[in-house]
């Protein structure tokens, strides 16, 4: 595995011929998400079961950190939907202190897996996966947002499983604030309505912020009064407003045996946090018509993880939707991603005192938005036109997310993906027994017309020979009822074997050789031809039973068969070098 990354930030290319321009562009698109993330900011941190203000943080510092350190020109960096549920566990189990941790030990992953060249792995992940573990979030994230938006009265906070929040929403519906249910509505409005055009300029649900936080500031300081008593819950009620100065650094305190614990909701964070920065960037090359270096994204995002806890921050990734703001609105270096970043630092710095009136309903209104729009809702009505296996991996990731967690959504997932690639790839494979009447390969390959002697039998592989398929081989030459003294397998269609295949060519010839039978290879490629090689297969078979083409392979078999030559050419192949001079043609 290759370590050598070369540390090489997008910002570096951006700055050479950087111009006046370019910086007014970069300074409205930088101001216009900014204003945009700072809702969502405070939203996800919320829902995530911290403070309002770490939210704000992480925009801050992981933002600024992945704009000036990444490998995209234009993605914005932050807190994001796919972390709320995972984060909301881990800090509902482990607390605030191993919380931060966590995201540190996913930091480091991030490091790892830019440094090893993983970037471009991400895009191997199934589809199905993917989408059916990012529904699932959309869905928890709703459920998460059920107690602000209906603004239910609960003696408990409300509980962490997806199923007991859905019970508790039931059993206390008759609790409902109606004056936060009607705000909570009404900023949702705010934000669908929110005509376009103006939404370039300035962001609905900015709109539907100030409205609610005007709202709230005028009734509680008494200029204006309602006939119906108005108390609904905000920032200030809930958490006493945020500071207007970032935290000091600060290590967490940890202790060895919770850190085992939390190597797998690191890795998942890890893994959230690599999937959706990457996939961020593949739409941002889209738009900008550019070309991200996915490890230095990785580098990044690690970085990013790494010191954004120490200033209280959370989990943080490139987020698709601030992405496209920023790109819409004339962003096309990593200036309007670090502008976006002093931007909430200048709101914290000035605006904080304010911060304390932004009712819960509002926020809640903008995270509901977020999660309609996170959801691959439509890919529910296509499952019946999809693939069996992909519409079951789908349906198992989506299920799991939302009844079990996330970690357990992505291992199990992932699995069930690879499992079922294989059974695809072994259907694929075919090992069957060919003659000069069932032949279908071009004149120069088949058998037709050529001499084949009455003992010998003429299988050919078609496809990868992998430990999926390796039983296949057995229970073809079982169907064939015959025990010929020379097996010849054609090769020339396997350009893949793995250890599996290999043992199973190891036990067929070892099962001839005790018989008294003879195995002769035809045509290998150069991949199944190394690993035969490396393991000493092909001294063991003889190099002169490893021939070049069927030709020569049916020579060879007269030979051990002695029959006089059938008047072909060529000779046997005896060595490695000449087997990969030879073509593949067998």
């Amino acid at each position: 595995m290759n370590f050598s990354v070369p540390f090489r930030p997008k910002l570096v290319d951006a700055l050479k011929g950087y111009s006046s321009q370019d910086f007014r562009r970069d300074l409205v698109a930088g101001i216009t998400v900014g204003l945009v993330a700072l809702p969502l900011a405070m939203a996800f941190a919320i829902a995530s079961g911290v403070k309002p203000e770490q939210g704000i943080f992480t925009a801050v510092i992981a933002g600024f950190i992945i704009s000036a350190f990444g490998g995209s020109r234009v993605a914005i960096g932050g807190p994001t939907g796919a972390f709320v549920v995972i984060i909301y566990g881990i800090h509902q189990q482990y607390g605030a202190s191993n919380l931060l941790i966590c995201t540190i030990m996913a930091g480091f992953i991030l490091l790892v897996m830019g440094f090893a060249r993983l970037g471009t792995m991400i895009k191997y992940i199934p589809y199905p996966v993917t989408v059916g573990f990012t529904s699932g979030i959309a869905v928890l994230i709703f459920s998460t947002q059920i107690k602000d938006f209906f603004g239910l009265q609960l003696a408990q906070p409300m509980p962490a499983d997806f199923v007991d929040k859905i019970i508790v929403f039931f059993t206390h519906l008759a609790s409902t604030h109606w004056p936060t249910l009607a705000l909570a509505i009404f900023s949702l409005a705010i934000i669908l309505g929110w005509p376009r055009r103006l939404a370039h300029w300035v962001p609905g649900s900015i709109v539907a912020m100030i409205f609610g936080t005007l709202l709230v500031w005028l009734v509680q300081s008494g200029f204006v009064h309602l006939p119906f008593h108005f108390e609904t819950a905000t920032i200030g009620s809930r958490f006493g407003g945020i500071p207007h100065t970032l935290p000091k650094l600060q290590i967490p305190d940890f202790d060895w045996h919770t850190l085992k614990e939390l190597v797998r909701p690191a890795t998942t964070i890890a893994l959230l946090a690599a999937i959706e920065s990457l996939l961020c960037c593949i739409v941002a090359d889209g738009m900008i018509d550019d070309r991200h270096d996915s490890n230095q994204e990785l580098l990044a995002q690690g970085l990013a993880n790494i010191f954004s806890p120490l200033f209280g921050g959370i989990a943080a990734t490139a987020a698709i939707a601030r992405t496209a703001t920023n790109v819409k609105n004339g962003g096309r270096t990593p200036v309007a991603g670090i502008i976006h970043a002093l931007t909430l630092l200048l709101v914290i710095l000035v605006a904080a005192p304010l911060a304390k009136f932004i009712p819960l309903a509002t926020l809640s209104a903008v995270l509901v938005v977020v999660a309609y729009n996170m959801g691959e809702w439509h890919q529910f009505v296509r499952l019946r036109r999809w693939p069996k296996s992909d519409a079951a991996v789908f349906l198992t990731a989506f299920s799991l997310t939302v009844l079990i967690d996330l970690t357990a959504a992505v291992e199990i997932g992932m699995v069930l993906a690879a499992v079922l690639f294989i059974k695809r790839i072994s259907e694929t494979t075919q090992i069957t027994a060919v003659d000069s009447a069932t032949d279908t390969e071009g004149s120069h390959h088949s058998l037709i017309g050529k001499d084949v002697p009455e003992d010998v039998l003429v299988f050919r592989i078609f496809g990868a020979f992998f430990f999926g398929v390796a039983d296949k081989l057995e229970t073809a030459l079982q169907r064939a009822r015959q025990e010929p003294k020379v097996f010849i397998l054609r090769m020339r269609k396997v350009l893949a074997m793995d250890a599996t295949g290999l043992n199973a060519l190891e036990d067929l010839y070892e099962k001839l050789r005790h018989r008294g039978k003879y195995l002769l290879l035809s045509g290998p490629h150069t991949q199944p031809l190394l690993v035969m090689d490396n393991a000493g297969f092909l001294d063991r078979i003889g190099r002169e039973n490893v021939c070049a083409d069927v030709d020569i392979a049916l020579e060879r078999a007269r030979e051990i068969l002695g029959l006089p030559p059938g008047g072909q050419r060529h000779a046997l192949a005896d060595d490695k070098q000449k087997l990969e001079a030879t073509p593949q043609t067998g």
